[in-house]
Order: C-alpha cells, then sequence, then structure tokens
C-alpha cells in the first residue's frame, strides 16, 4: 500500500480521506520534524503534506527521488518548498489557494480594528480591575469610517480586504505589478498609486503580498519612514516584508500610531520590543484559522494527493 507521510497534525477531514486509500502516518508531537527526519520521511513516502514551517530543501527532495511523487504544503505559501528541485526529480508541489481568501481578510480587518480602537488594552484595562467608569478621555483611539485604506498587494486576499472598505466609506489606493483595468477600478471603487503615495497618505495600510527577493523588507527603513504618525499598519502577508526591528522603534516613538501583526520576521520569535508596546496587537499566524477553512485546507491537500496517486493530475499544482 502506498504511503502518505503528513508532517505535522492536521484537521482529521483529510486525513480520513486519505487512510481509505493509502497508509497514512502522522507526526503527533508538537514539533516541526528536524532535516534528518524530514529526510527519512521523504525516502520512505509516496506522498507528503507539509507545512510551510517544513523546509523541504534540495537535500529533503532528494532523499526522495525515485518513490515521492507529490509534496502538498498545507498552506497558499510555499517558499518553504525548493520547487525547481522538485520538478527536477518528477516531484509534483501543490498548495492550498483561495480557501483561506475570505478567512486571512476578516483577520486583516479584525487586526484593523483592534489596534484602530485599541481593543486589547481595553479588554486588558478591564481584566485588571481599572475600569471604575466611563471618563471622556479614557482609552480613545481613531475612527476607521471615512479615512484612507492602503493596500500593498491586490492579489486574491488584498482584493478582498479592500472590498471590505466599501462598508467604510473608505477611500482605498492599492498597488500591484500590474494595475487593473480603470472600469475594474470603478467597479471595486479603487484606484491605483505607487508604494510611495500610499505609505505618505494612508490612515491605514495593508500588507498582502508573497515573499520574493522583490518584497523581502519591502517595509525598510526608508518606507516606514515614509508613514503618517497617526497610520495603522496591518501585516498578514509574510513576517520579512516588514523591517521588524525599525517597525518596534517607530511604534515604540509614537512615529507610527499602531500595528496589528499575525506574522513576524523571524517566527515563531518575535521582536521583544513589540510584545512590550501597548500599540501593537500581535496573533500566532492565525489568518487562515477558522474550522471550516481549516478543513477545506485538509480536503484539498488530500484530494491532490489522490489525484497524483491515482496517475491524474493534481488541481493545485505549483510550477517550478
Amino acid at each position: 500500500m502506498m504511503k502518505v507521510s503528513v508532517t505535522y497534525k492536521i484537521p482529521e477531514k483529510g486525513i480520513e480521506f486519505l487512510k481509505k486509500n493509502y497508509d497514512v502516518w502522522v507526526n503527533t508531537e508538537e514539533r516541526n520534524l528536524s532535516k534528518e527526519e524530514l529526510k527519512k520521511v521523504a525516502s520512505e513516502s509516496d506522498a507528503m503534506i507539509t507545512l510551510l514551517s517544513d523546509k523541504i530543501d534540495e537535500e529533503v527532495i532528494e532523499a526522495g527521488k525515485g518513490k515521492l511523487k507529490i509534496i502538498s504544503n498545507y498552506a497558499v505559501g510555499y517558499n518553504n518548498i525548493d520547487v525547481k528541485s522538485a520538478s527536477k526529480n518528477g516531484i509534483v508541489v501543490t498548495n492550498t489557494p483561495d480557501v483561506l481568501t475570505e478567512t486571512t481578510a476578516d483577520l486583516a480587518w479584525a487586526l484593523m480594528m483592534s489596534a484602530a480602537r485599541r481593543i486589547v488594552e481595553a479588554d486588558k484595562f478591564v481584566r485588571e480591575g481599572n475600569f471604575v467608569g466611563w471618563k471622556p478621555e479614557l482609552l480613545m483611539g481613531q475612527d476607521i469610517f471615512g479615512k484612507t485604506l492602503g493596500v500593498i498587494g491586490l492579489g486574491r486576499i488584498g482584493l478582498a480586504v479592500a472590498k471590505r472598505a466599501k462598508g467604510f466609506n473608505m477611500k482605498v489606493l492599492y498597488n500591484k505589478r500590474t494595475p487593473l483595468s480603470k472600469e475594474k477600478e470603478e467597479e471595486y471603487g479603487i484606484r491605483y498609486a505607487e508604494i510611495d503615495e500610499i505609505l505618505e497618505n494612508s490612515d491605514f495600510v495593508s500588507l498582502n503580498v508573497p515573499l520574493t527577493p522583490e518584497t523581502d523588507h519591502l517595509l525598510n527603513k526608508e518606507n516606514l519612514d515614509k508613514m503618517k504618525s497617526n497610520s495603522v499598519l496591518v501585516n498578514t502577508s509574510r513576517g520579512k516584508v516588514i523591517d521588524e526591528a525599525y517597525l518596534a522603534e517607530k511604534l515604540e516613538k509614537r512615529e507610527i500610531a499602531a500595528a496589528g501583526l499575525d506574522v513576524f520576521e523571524f517566527e515563531p520569535e518575535v521582536n521583544e520590543k513589540l510584545l512590550k508596546l501597548d500599540n501593537v496587537v500581535v496573533a500566532p499566524h492565525i489568518g487562515s484559522a477558522t474550522k471550516e477553512t481549516r478543513d477545506e485546507m485538509s480536503m484539498m491537500v488530500a484530494k491532490d494527493i489522490y489525484a497524483v496517486l491515482s496517475g491524474k493530475e493534481a488541481k493545485n499544482v505549483v510550477k517550478g
């Protein structure tokens, strides 16, 4: 019987589907596999389900050469996998696109609103017994309605974030490699702008770009200095898009008002200065963390594995 290995426990829906046809091994320990363990798993498996935190480099792929047929990444991103090496060795790589678009856009807005209205601070304030009655200047945040939202990266998630701004009567500036047609811009009520213009004019900035050599530290010292002092930065894309240490400095000095972060530059480590700041809302990479979405992701990786091991074409192939 063919063997499917899962490097870290995922929702059971996809696992149960695979168990009907294959010998399925799941890493049930609360830790990621080591490099040597990944190589061993690759050498013994016909298919692997991996996470973004698993570094599937050329060595791991070479270990699976001749037996491993598919690596299905339980994520939209796949920068953890050496796709070119996999392709060279006849191994299919798949991911889980589209399914987490609306879920992640919801979280971006949750972070935006929490940071703007100081919800985490307010919650802590009440729990610590400090609430003794209403006061005119108690925990004043800032309005979202009618403000300017800058969306950097207008893929599926970025567009979903931008669409939600309509209900808040916001002006929306966006940036993407290829601008939309004027007709589409009018339909969505958004306008293309260069990144400089977005950073200099937006009250809220949402990062929704993939991690590439071009976007690594996209918000570096120079670009972070362009942001308004009352602006709120939200990142649900990849942590390395921001120079985290310099962002912490800007937030500490209140040269950027607040931030909502679901991802971090050296994840799972988080800059200690960020953790001490009240004007930062942090979440542990939960952009797609709803039961509905995670179950669907589980089925997506399972179905792609079933397709490939049955001699058919997977639906969500990543091109090397």
